[in-house]
Parts: structure tokens; C-alpha cells; sequence
């Protein structure tokens, strides 16, 4: 979508689809949701159909026309796993990200049965790239933790854990090969409160298993007031990961024509 981004725990969002469908309690008050469906019926404009599902295979060469190293959250306005979405172009996206090597990819999604089912399969070669990362959405325990599982189950390199927005005390999180956390609370009018203790309750169990903690926001109808302070600092980890460097320009050029003969 774009090569900056507001988001804390990223630099970029690309979305080479758009639009997604509501399946649990943390899409109540989807922002990409709101987002677009603003603009339904605006003739030419990116979200014409609101928040209906759409490729869009005319992005997938957007990383590698972009030669500064980026951390690039993926379908930011969508979920790749979507079921509606051929296997085929999920591995055309999975393609450019190989190809893009020199950033780092963050997949998010709240459907990791199939993310699971298309690493064993189709997209098993990817699995071993530490520059994809594959993460779940973990709003509750009964929607959230049942995710983690199939998380820590996938044949992939990187995995992490969006806890966004944190409806509920999770209590106890199985943190094994998990390499990052993101925890916030739910911003804007109709957002849902969020507890101190239930914060620092992940805090702590990160900290005791070592695990690279973001504290990305308190949220609340004006996000920009609450902050993101927590025990008095801001709490912004990564997992630490060596980029490869970018390419010379020719050989940007040869990756982008592979693709496109491969499309």
C-alpha cells in the first residue's frame, strides 16, 4: 500500500490483495474495514468496492522496486490466507518476498489452519527463509491462544504473535518457538478497554522466556493521549535478524523479469 507506514512495529505496508471477511472477536471493529468501505462506489479508486476481496496482482512487484531495506507488513488491508484466495497467487506473493530478500516480511493472519496446510504443501520451500515472518492474531483465549498452537506447528523460520486488540486476560501463553510479541489495546470510537495487569501478566512471561516484547499502543478513542508507555519506558524489540544486502540494480532488474515470466 505504501512504502511508509504509521504503524510502530513497521516500516511499509503491502497489500497485493485487499479486503477480507469478519471470522472472530478481534475483527468486531476492523480498521481496514472502516477504512475502505469509505470509499465504495468511488469510481477508479483503489477501494471502489469497499472491503470486498481483490487481488491485486498489479502490486506484487512493489518490494523490489523499493532498494532501501524495509520491514514490510504484508496485507495490511486483507489476510493472505483468506479462503478465497488461489493457492497459486498466495505462492506468487511467497515468490517476490524470496526474491526481495533484502527485507523483512511480516504475515499476520487469523486463519493459520490454512497457513499450516500450505507450508506443508505448496509453499514449503519458503520455510526456511529467516526474512519471513509468519504471525496470528490473539484477541482472547478462545479465538487467540487455539491459534498459537497451529502458529507453533508451522514449518516456517520466524513466527510471532500480534496480541491486538487484547480483549481479555490471556493468562498463561505457551511461548515456546515463538521469536517476537506485539500486545495493544483497541483505539478509535467504538474501541473495547483494555487492563493493565493483562499487559504486564505477557510482559513477564516474555521476559521469562526471553522472548523480544513490542508494546505497540493502550488504544482507547484517542490513542495519541493513552501512549504507549509501560512501567515507565516504551518497550520496542525485535527479533534480531541479518538482512543480506541489496543487490546492484541489474540484478533487481533480472528478479523482476523472472517474475513476471513466471506470472
Amino acid at each position: 500500500m505504501s512504502s511508509y507506514s504509521n504503524i510502530e512495529w513497521t516500516d511499509a505496508t503491502w497489500n497485493p490483495t485487499r479486503g477480507c471477511t469478519k471470522i472472530s472477536a478481534g475483527c468486531k471493529n476492523c480498521y481496514a474495514e472502516t477504512f475502505s468501505e469509505r470509499f465504495r462506489g468511488v469510481p477508479g479508486h483503489p477501494f471502489e468496492f469497499g472491503f470486498d476481496l481483490k487481488l491485486v496482482p498489479e502490486k506484487l512487484e512493489e518490494p523490489l522496486k523499493w532498494q532501501t531495506p524495509k520491514k514490510i507488513f504484508v496485507n495490511s488491508m486483507s489476510d493472505l490466507f483468506h479462503e478465497d484466495i488461489p493457492d497459486e497467487y498466495i505462492y506468487r506473493v511467497f515468490s517476490v518476498m524470496r526474491l526481495a530478500d533484502w527485507h523483512i516480511y511480516q504475515v499476520l493472519t487469523k486463519r493459520p489452519e490454512r497457513m499450516k496446510r500450505l507450508f506443508d504443501t505448496v509453499l514449503k520451500e519458503f520455510s526456511d527463509f529467516k526474512h519471513i515472518w509468519l504471525g496470528v492474531s490473539v484477541e482472547n483465549r478462545k479465538h487467540g491462544i487455539p491459534r498459537i498452537s497451529l502458529l507453533q506447528n508451522t514449518n516456517i523460520s520466524t513466527k510471532f504473535l500480534s496480541i491486538e486488540p487484547l480483549l481479555e486476560d490471556l493468562g498463561f501463553i505457551n511461548l515456546k518457538k515463538i521469536d517476537w510479541v506485539i500486545v495493544g489495546g483497541e483505539s478509535g470510537p467504538r474501541s473495547r478497554p483494555i487492563e493493565k495487569d493483562w499487559v504486564l501478566s505477557i510482559y513477564k512471561q516474555c521476559k521469562n522466556n526471553k522472548v523480544p516484547f513490542f508494546f505497540k499502543q493502550w488504544g482507547g478513542v484517542r490513542k495519541h493521549l493513552t501512549g504507549r508507555t509501560l512501567l515507565g519506558k516504551t518497550f520496542s524489540e525485535f527479533p534480531t535478524i541479518k538482512l543480506k544486502e541489496v543487490p546492484i540494480r541489474s540484478i533487481i532488474l533480472d528478479r523482476r523479469k523472472s517474475l513476471q515470466q513466471t506470472a
